[in-house]
């Protein structure tokens, strides 16, 4: 079952923003103070990195790593577990809640998209639901991953594969959309 999904009702129309001015200017100094304290940082930083994620308020467990060229969208929406990995160019949607488990890795170039759009709708309100990467799991090179997708533990997603459904634990799966090949 795919993590709830959660409409913003205060949006009427597709040209508004579904973020107040305070959203938007607190998402602005997170911008600027990771690309001017962060993304020239070499691997060894990390917890610099670390740190500035923690300033605004990223639930941070243990000493996982975060590469200098990650992006990340709202940096309260991410949950890290210890030795969880976010790759080099991975980019973290994080509109919605984005939870990356223990020793889980994330690749280089992924896109985990916590966010999407009610298409139903005539003001196509912003929508979220929280993705979950299971501990142990691994998400292929340019993998992108829906809103509400739960990767089990010890998955593993193949590189450019679309996850458009939940993975089950101790699987391969691959593909556009992605499918379970093989238990692991």
């Amino acid at each position: 079952m795919p993590n709830e999904q959660v409409v913003n009702p205060e949006q009427s129309s597709a040209f508004e923003s579904p973020w107040s001015n305070g959203q938007r200017a607190l998402r602005t100094l997170w911008e600027f103070c990771w690309f001017v304290f962060c993304r020239w940082t070499p691997k060894p930083c990390n917890p610099w990195r670390l740190f500035w994620l923690r300033v605004f308020e990223a639930k941070i467990e243990g000493k996982p790593f975060v590469h200098s060229r990650a992006r990340i969208a709202i940096p309260w929406n991410l949950i890290l577990h210890d030795r969880a990995c976010l790759g080099d160019r991975a980019n973290a949607y994080s509109l919605g809640e984005i939870e990356i488990g223990e020793r889980a890795t994330v690749a280089q170039e992924v896109y985990l998209s916590a966010a999407s759009h009610d298409f139903s709708q005539p003001g196509m309100p912003l929508t979220t639901a929280k993705i979950t990467i299971g501990p142990d799991a691994f998400i292929g090179a340019r993998a992108f991953v829906l809103p509400g997708v739960t990767i089990g533990e010890r998955s593993v997603i193949g590189a450019c594969s679309v996850v458009t459904e939940n993975v089950p634990p101790d699987v391969f799966a691959a593909g556009n959309p992605c499918r379970v090949l093989r238990p692991r």
